[in-house]
């Protein structure tokens, strides 16, 4: 005579049948619920529960990081039009710049809002001077300005996806 171990369903999915468990809660869960980690499978809600952990953010962080990440963005950005094709390498320096600024200033706590705030900062302040070049090729401004508009866009993406990158971090989705 076998003893058939007993059938275990996902519990989110009660008409999955899974062999899975969370390594952390020990509910079985189903591979559309899994989330693996470098310790193993989890469960949403145990991932979910740990990201709040390490979100240690206060709530005086998002403005000391929107007013840095954007005043060292428009301060880089007032050297790009004297400096044409190194703004190529000048974005991702000021871009890695203002990350560690913010990291500074917010004593290395962290969110997935501050950094997300912090970048978007950085993105409108290296915008900022570009409005007047902008309505200048609007106008007729010529050949020049499209120019101060490409370097323009090559160093403000080099700056925006430094600070993503740099801020982001490890995280678990």
């Amino acid at each position: 005579m076998t003893d058939t171990p007993p059938v275990l369903v996902c519990a989110n999915h009660p008409d999955t049948e899974t062999t899975l468990r969370c390594n952390r809660c020990e509910k079985p869960i189903c591979p559309r619920c899994a989330v693996l980690t470098p310790t193993g499978y989890r469960c949403k809600e145990c991932v979910r529960g740990q990201q709040r952990t390490f979100e240690t953010a206060l709530w005086y962080d998002y403005p000391i990081a929107i007013g840095i990440a954007g005043v060292l963005g428009l301060l880089g950005s007032l050297v790009v039009p004297y400096i044409g094709f190194f703004a190529l390498f000048l974005g991702p320096f000021v871009g890695t710049a203002v990350a560690e600024a913010v990291r500074r200033v917010t004593q290395r706590r962290r969110a997935r809002a501050l950094f997300i705030a912090a970048t978007v900062a950085a993105a409108v302040g290296c915008l900022i001077p570009l409005l007047p070049i902008l309505l200048g090729a609007l106008l007729g401004g010529g050949f020049r300005s499209l120019i101060s508009l490409v370097w323009y866009g090559i160093y403000t993406f080099g700056v925006v996806s430094s600070v993503y990158y740099r801020l982001s971090g490890i995280r678990i989705q």
